[in-house]
């Protein structure tokens, strides 16, 4: 008999803490928790009931749900069928949404009730989707409802202990929609091998352990809750699942589910943080990685100040997405500097070949100076955008993934990221970095929240604009801001044409649909009037 060769498949990651009979659960808000045991019985049923349903090999299932375990099931039931998953992004436009399914030509769509007025409107668009599975936290329907009925009699009937076969590990297994700075969202998908390897990647780099009880705070519609859930069903840990984000959910479960692993963006971390009643929640049995968007020092401090083990990571959609983790060494511990560090984008995780490039692909100097692109390869990275060739051919120019992203590497190895591309300054003849003056500003104790974009000016090209929101009761001048900046350049921290012209003061700046700084509307919003033709602040 020829060897086993076990190809690299997802069903590959739910043996381990079936077959070891992991006492840990899976946890649905305060509503529900069942074993592992149990799980991949449900996730057997979930793949016989779409089995049964004609759903076949290659085909295109899409999900819109909140964070659940229903989600954690088709992460492992669909593409362990051979079809696709699709997670959809529930919080871009109904136009958007109805593109992205119909662009992935999904066959079924998994549907939670909350998402009905969204289905209606954009139900006549969706050409290809033939069935509709409807999620009900009550298990009821409305009358009439057109449809396969509700998930959980959906699953009753199907068989808890199907056989789910082997095939050829680079099969694709999912696909998600990215939006950018122009054009149609872009379809991002990956395969069995490629998220095998970033599951395996992650345990080491996370230091994830059997006993961790994880929770993440970033959707599950979003480059697969940063493949995370993959992580922690390998290892067979407690998770839970917290569905639609309300801070007051999420402190009831970081507290009475004594959550030890978690992830985000910074705005959510900040909306835990200041949330009422946050301070009565220990929270210091944490850690939690940091991506996404450049992670403030303010941030970082109020979260250590709580006793949170926090720091940065750094990846992109394109990327499954880690690339880069922050592990603190003896050369990075310890006070201010410790911060410094904790607040980087890290060290690239096994198996990433991470360079920063000038224009012509040269590396620059690992300095913590000399900046570039960051390109990057590993076995995990998307190979292509769905059906869009064009945009595949400038995402892989001369053989490396090019993130637009533009960082350093210190004399240590570790990455820093300084700005987007999109996102730089040009003013008075140097590049400043929008980032830069957000970690500047925000770290004034009356700043809640702050975005930099560069304004139009016909002098010296752009000027920075400040955007800043306050702190309850907070109140600050816009001079106090700029001497500041100026105090910051006199240090050499920055340029003096990195002085803002102008600061606004506004009650919320707009988020993207997975919570950054949407500089893009930004932009739109306040850069098209030209800004007052002054000099720097000198």
């Amino acid at each position: 008999m020829p060897a086993y060769e076990f190809p690299l498949l997802i069903k590959s990651l739910l043996a381990s803490p079936v077959s070891t009979r992991t006492p840990h659960e899976i946890v649905y808000r305060d509503q529900l928790r069942f074993t592992y045991d149990e799980f991949a019985a449900r996730v057997g049923r979930l793949g016989s009931a779409l089995d049964r349903l004609g759903v076949a090999f290659g085909d295109t299932v899409a999900v819109m749900d909140w964070d659940s375990h229903r989600y954690l099931e088709s992460y492992f039931a669909v593409p362990m069928l051979g079809a696709v998953l699709q997670t959809v992004n529930v919080r871009l436009s109904p136009e958007q949404i109805a593109y992205c399914i119909d662009h992935a030509e999904a066959k079924v769509l998994i549907c939670n009730l909350d998402f009905l007025p969204l289905y209606n409107a954009i139900a006549s668009e969706l050409k290809k989707v033939e069935k509709v599975i409807w999620i009900s936290e009550d298990g009821k329907l409305p009358d009439g409802l057109p449809g396969e009925g509700e998930y959980e009699a959906f699953i009753k009937w199907g068989d808890p202990k199907f056989k789910f076969g082997d095939f050829d590990e680079n099969t694709r297994a999912t696909i998600f929609y990215t939006t950018g700075t122009t054009g149609l969202p872009k379809g991002v998908s990956f395969t069995h091998r490629q998220l095998v390897l970033h599951t395996l990647a992650l345990l080491p780099a996370f230091g994830l352990s059997r006993e961790d009880v994880y929770m993440p705070m970033t959707p599950m519609f979003h480059v697969h809750a940063w493949g995370t859930p993959y992580a922690a069903t390998t290892f067979g840990c407690t998770q839970v699942y917290p569905g639609r984000y309300a801070p007051d959910m999420l402190l009831k479960l970081l507290d009475t589910e004594k959550v030890t692993l978690s992830h985000c963006v910074p705005t959510v971390m900040n909306m835990v943080l200041g949330a009422p009643g946050s301070e009565k929640v220990d929270l210091s049995r944490m850690r939690v990685i940091i991506g996404g968007a450049a992670f403030p020092r303010a941030l970082c401090e109020a979260a250590l100040a709580r006793g949170i083990d926090i720091f940065g990571g750094y990846g992109m959609s394109e990327t499954c997405p880690i690339l880069t983790i922050v592990r603190l060494y003896p050369e990075s511990s310890g006070g201010e500097k410790e911060i410094s560090y904790r607040t980087k984008a890290g060290k690239p995780v096994p198996l990433v070949e991470l360079r920063i490039v000038d224009e012509n692909m040269n590396d620059v100097p690992h300095d913590g100076v000399s900046s570039g692109e960051v390109v990057v390869r590993a076995p995990w990275l998307t190979q292509a955008y769905f059906k869009n060739p064009q945009a595949t051919e400038e995402l892989w120019t001369g053989g490396y993934l090019h993130t637009q992203d533009i960082g350093t590497i210190d004399e240590q190895g570790y990455l820093l990221i300084t700005d987007r591309i999109k996102d730089v300054i040009k003013t008075g003849g140097e590049w400043v970095s929008s980032l830069a003056l957000e970690d500047i500003i925000g770290r004034h104790p009356a700043v809640a929240e702050v975005a930099v974009i560069g304004v139009p000016d016909p002098k010296w090209s752009e000027r920075p604009l400040a955007i800043v929101v306050l702190r309850p009761g907070a109140t600050l001048e816009a001079d106090d801001i700029k001497r500041e900046v100026m105090r910051q350049a006199e240090l050499g921290v920055v340029s003096k044409y990195a002085v803002p012209e102008s600061v606004l003061f506004v009650d919320a700046i707009e988020k993207t649909s997975v919570g950054k700084l949407d500089k893009k509307l930004l932009r739109k919003k306040y850069a098209p009037a030209p800004a007052p033709t002054l000099a720097p602040v000198s």
